[in-house]
């Protein structure tokens, strides 16, 4: 009897969804994945969650959230320690990602998309994004990761909205005195665990099965 996998509705490029990827994939917790059209989003994702955004993980219960996906892979299984870092605790990272999803996405969203704003939130918008990242910056300074010596949950739940901040002027961000922020986004970006999520898929087509996604597990970096 073939056993069903748990259900991973996602979109490559969505940050919410490549973190969620991440935690999936390093966990090792096999998923069937389908991938979604966002201009087009199949009546199966909506009935299992009428908001129509990604991830949405259905695994005996429907997790509607990019962090509550992460913590439920992770609590699963955590080879590497994401949800115990060596410096600060769960709450404490629990709380930047918070005011990443909150301040920094607001900022973040202003910047990337300028022409549906006016000059003055783009402006402003530009100097919190800058105090923010200048803020990681100096967070990471000292080991490299934001809560230690190794990688954790809040630097994995954060890397994809700092790549998507770098990718919206790369000569830009490459002139940023962020030494510290450039290698730690980098080192994600070369490693195979960024390989494994980023990888690309067709679309789904309901009525099918979608490949199965994170088989394995991959390490940390």
């Amino acid at each position: 009897m073939t056993q069903t996998l748990p259900v991973l509705y996602s979109f490559r490029r969505c940050p919410y969804a490549i973190r969620a990827r991440l935690a999936l994939a390093h966990a090792g917790l096999a998923c069937e994945l389908r991938e979604i059209n966002l201009r087009n989003k199949p009546q199966a994702l909506l009935d299992a969650s009428p908001k129509g955004t990604v991830p949405v993980l259905e695994d005996g219960r429907v997790i509607e959230q990019s962090l509550d996906v992460m913590l439920h892979a992770l609590r699963a299984n955590d080879p590497d320690g994401w949800l115990a870092p060596t410096s600060g605790s769960l709450q404490d990272m629990l709380a930047l990602i918070e005011r990443n999803d909150g301040f920094f996405k607001h900022a973040l969203d202003r910047c990337k998309y300028p022409e549906r704003y006016t000059a003055e939130e783009v402006n402003h918008a530009q100097a919190d994004a800058l105090t923010w990242l200048a803020e990681l910056d100096d967070q990471l300074e000292a080991t490299g990761y934001l809560f230690g010596q190794n990688p954790s949950l809040a630097d994995m739940a954060l890397r994809p909205f700092v790549r998507q901040y770098a990718r919206i002027d790369e000569s830009q961000w490459n002139e940023q005195p962020w030494p510290h922020l450039q290698a730690w986004l980098q080192r994600w970006i070369d490693s195979a665990l960024f390989a494994e999520v980023m990888e690309t898929y067709p679309g789904w087509v309901p009525g099918t099965r979608g490949p199965v996604f994170a088989a394995g597990g991959v390490g940390s970096d």
